[in-house]
């Protein structure tokens, strides 16, 4: 049986901070929600012991397959998911969309009693958002003993399983490496008139960066960066890299350094490095759903990205949170910034980011 992906089919949804600040009055109350929660039987999220495994195999091969709601590419999901389906036989279906988007179904499938997802991979702020209306739950599971102690969360109902690091990108075409900003104020010469790029949605970015600067001075720096160079603002990740691989973006501030570095070893004149004092690093996570419609399969797939697909994830250039695998990006300077954080300041900075970014761009 092939992996399946189930491609998006919906209209435009609201951008990100109208769902992180609304998630309250999307949800049905978690008492209405989860009344109906009654199912018999030892939870496969609490099995522990010798028998733990043995019994997540046989449970998932009953239920033969799984839902995955996630923000990762295709591609590299659709990798992971025939692995899994090769080593247990049980297939995995991809529904792929934004992070905004797998957050929205999730709540709104919730909303009205559906639970079609057996498990959540995207960005953290959107798993901490699915963890506050309690769409998620705590899977006691041994392989956490391999991870950073910075992937495993106090409440442990979702866990970092990679780093989406924001490097900068540049076509290797039309900019030499020595003519490269190092830092941000660099970015004032005259040199990158029209040649910048941002993605649209990259307010957890911009706060990151700008508390390293000092918010009163990094502030008025980008106010001055886009006042004097201008810069443009694209919408998705991918697509910005892309961009910058065809020169359309020479040079593009807020790019995922996996996709960079897959478009540059597959032979495009693309290259990423790290504007100083640091990278952001934010984490992307999975969790089970708490009411899955597959529970065994869902935790031998979330066992199964914290243990056996690191080394995947690492191969496709991502930065797994596994402490036995080591990546280049260990040596590099990083600020990591704190999903809970993100949401609950989202409202401030996203308005900072699109009065100084967004509206001013061009």
């Amino acid at each position: 049986m092939t992996v399946s992906a189930l491609l998006l089919s919906c209209a435009t949804l609201p951008r990100k901070r109208t769902l992180l600040a609304g998630i309250a009055g999307l949800l049905l109350s978690a008492s209405a929600v989860f009344a109906a929660d009654t199912k018999g039987g030892p939870d496969p999220a609490q099995f522990q012991g010798a028998d733990r495994m043995q019994r997540l195999i046989e449970g998932a091969k009953r239920e033969k397959e799984l839902t995955m709601y996630t923000s990762a590419p295709v591609d590299d999901m659709t990798v992971i998911g025939a692995a899994f389906e090769k080593k247990y036989g049980v297939a995995v279906k991809i529904w792929r969309a934004s992070s905004e988007k797998v957050l929205q179904r999730g709540i709104t499938e919730a909303r009205s009693g559906r639970f079609e997802a057996d498990v959540f991979d995207t960005n953290g702020p959107e798993m901490e958002a699915l963890h506050r209306e309690k769409l998620l739950q705590e899977v006691k599971s041994p392989v956490l003993a391999d991870l950073n102690p910075l992937a495993i969360l106090p409440h442990r109902e979702w866990i970092s399983s990679r780093l989406n690091i924001f490097v900068a990108a540049y076509n290797t075409k039309l900019i030499k490496k020595e003519e490269l900003p190092k830092t941000y104020q660099d970015l004032l010469n005259p040199r990158w008139k029209g040649k910048l790029g941002i993605e649209a949605a990259d307010a957890d970015w911009f706060s990151g960066i700008v508390g390293i600067l000092g918010e009163a001075a990094g502030l008025k720096l980008f106010r001055d960066i886009v006042a004097t160079n201008g810069i443009s603002v694209r919408s998705g990740h991918t697509l910005l890299t892309n961009l910058v691989a065809s020169g359309e973006v020479p040079l593009a501030l807020t790019v995922y350094n996996y996709k960079a570095e897959q478009l540059k070893n597959n032979g495009a004149p693309i290259d990423w490095f790290v504007i100083a004092p640091a990278a952001i690093a934010r984490a992307n996570g999975i969790g089970v759903a708490r009411r899955p419609a597959h529970p065994h399969a869902a935790v031998l797939f979330f066992d199964f990205m914290l243990s056996d697909a690191q080394d995947l994830l690492l191969k496709r250039d991502f930065v797994p949170t596994s402490k036995k695998i080591e990546t280049p990006l260990n040596k590099i300077p990083l600020k990591y910034i704190d999903s809970s954080a993100i949401l609950d300041n989202d409202a401030k900075w996203t308005k900072l980011y699109d009065d100084i970014i967004i509206k001013q761009a061009r």
